[in-house]
């Protein structure tokens, strides 16, 4: 027998909605986290940039204007020109500014600002810029990275003079990267704080999946009656109307096949009582043989008719139990009144017949006016009067019956359409079941109509069926 392998790991629906939007969430936030990185480095640059262009700008000028701002003196020694600029300058953080003179031997420095380290002592540095081919460039130090610019001063002076300024780009980035650690530190929150609302968020978002899950683990086939309580007009609240109406629809086919296994228990068990003891005591006489195979003969014919009513009453449930058309509902009534004259030897009477065009099922609406007449037969003597008609008035449209038995009681009129259901008053034939005028009231309402009777003990009575001309399920299709 093959490993069937490890079983897969099941993530709640919870986790995983919690894990797509923090997942999502932390992308954005690290996109913004770079973005701001980057545009952080590159607005360092192009402050860095700006002033260095500024500040070679500006001693430009001062040598072009070549006097001390403070006494209006002319300058003509580079030292003195170089120390009056720089006395004037007050650099701004990371930012340092230098004057240097090239001694046969030696560096003269002076420097303006407040460096990571003793740039003054430093000649080597100095020498690396003022040696390098370029006015501007990057220089590793011991204190970080500088971006430098040089200005050399004109003329044939003995001791070369340079103005040299820089920015400590590594202090300046170093700056740029706290607001970036910053920023790293508040989305780090914001996903803690997002994780939590996100697993809030989507337990109340399950909550209904849950109760569906709940309901559906508690539903067996004796119980169909939980129901999810329905909340909002969102889609979970369709999905749980959705869920209720599938419970409504396995309820009723349950309710159905329950009803049609009890119905047949309940009303075969008496034929098949009567065939089984007739067998058991069956001798050997031809003629008491006979008798007794006419008897179970009779008794399966009528089991066969049972069977068959339930049939009709289980395919009541189905919405295909009915197809309507349209239909003469004059030709209907005569080709009714055709068929129930051969159910027996009665006076039949065609009182009335309906003109127009209808729609229904004519089937099922010639099954349950026959139906009718056979009740109508089993209840009243040969050559008795039996009216059979129909109408068509204001958008709806009838069938009746009218015998001269010996009429129903008023508080059997609801009875006498349930299953198995019969009234008191009249005679009863063996071969019915109870089950006809059940299957009247189906076709009735099948077309969104209703089966009625009017009657009294003692003056016959009258059975029909009511129904729209145009049925509500077909306006709807």
């Amino acid at each position: 027998m093959s490993d069937p392998g490890p079983a897969r790991l099941r993530v709640p629906a919870r986790v995983r909605i919690m894990g797509w939007l923090l997942g999502l969430m932390v992308l954005v936030l690290a996109v913004v986290v770079l973005v701001v990185w980057r545009l952080s480095l590159t607005d360092v640059d192009n402050r860095v940039n700006r002033g260095l262009e500024q500040e070679v700008r500006e001693f430009a000028d001062f040598v072009a204007a070549g006097r001390d701002p403070r006494t209006g003196e002319v300058i003509t020694d580079p030292t003195r020109l170089l120390a009056a600029h720089l006395s004037t300058q007050y650099p701004e953080n990371n930012e340092v500014h230098a004057g240097v003179v090239v001694q046969p031997d030696r560096l003269t420095i002076r420097v303006e600002g407040n460096p990571a380290y003793d740039m003054r002592s430093d000649e080597a540095l100095f020498r690396k810029i003022i040696d390098a081919p370029g006015s501007y460039g990057d220089t590793e130090t011991a204190g970080g990275t500088i971006r430098w610019a040089k200005t050399q001063l004109a003329g044939e002076q003995i001791a070369p003079s340079y103005f040299i300024t820089a920015y400590s780009t590594g202090g300046m980035r170093a700056a740029a990267m706290s607001t970036v650690r910053l920023l790293l530190l508040v989305s780090g929150f914001g996903v803690v704080l997002a994780a939590g609302v996100a697993w809030v968020v989507a337990g109340r978002i399950l909550a209904p999946v849950r109760t569906v899950r709940q309901a559906a683990a508690e539903i067996t086939e004796h119980d169909l009656s939980r129901r999810i309580p329905v909340h909002g007009k969102d889609d979970i609240a369709a999905l749980a109307e959705q869920f209720n109406a599938m419970l409504d629809r396995l309820e009723q086919a349950f309710g159905t096949q329950r009803r049609f296994l009890d119905d047949a228990g309940h009303e075969l068990r008496t034929p098949i009582t009567i065939v089984q003891g007739h067998l058991e005591l069956m001798g050997d006489d031809p003629a008491e043989r006979a008798e007794v195979v006419r008897l179970c003969t009779d008794e399966l014919d009528r089991m066969n008719r049972i069977v068959g009513d339930l049939l009709v009453l289980a395919k009541a449930e189905r919405p295909d139990f009915v197809n309507p058309h349209e239909v003469s509902l004059h030709e209907l009534t005569s080709d009714i009144d055709a068929k129930v004259r051969a159910l027996g030897d009665r006076r039949w009477v065609l009182e009335a017949m309906g003109e127009g065009t209808v729609r229904l099922d004519e089937q099922r609406v010639t099954q349950a006016v026959v139906q009718l007449a056979q009740n109508a037969v089993q209840h009243t003597e040969p050559g008795a009067e039996i009216r059979v008609g129909s109408a068509l008035l204001d958008g709806r449209m009838s069938f009746w019956v009218t015998d001269s038995g010996p009429g129903i009681r008023q508080d059997e009129h609801g009875k006498i359409f349930q299953r198995f259901g019969r009234a008191s008053t009249g005679r009863r034939d063996r071969g019915g079941a109870g089950l006809g005028l059940a299957i009247v009231l189906a076709i009735a309402e099948a077309h969104n109509g209703a089966a009625k009777v009017l009657s009294e003990p003692g003056s016959g009575a009258t059975f029909g069926i009511d129904l729209p001309a145009t049925p509500a399920t077909e306006e709807q299709q």
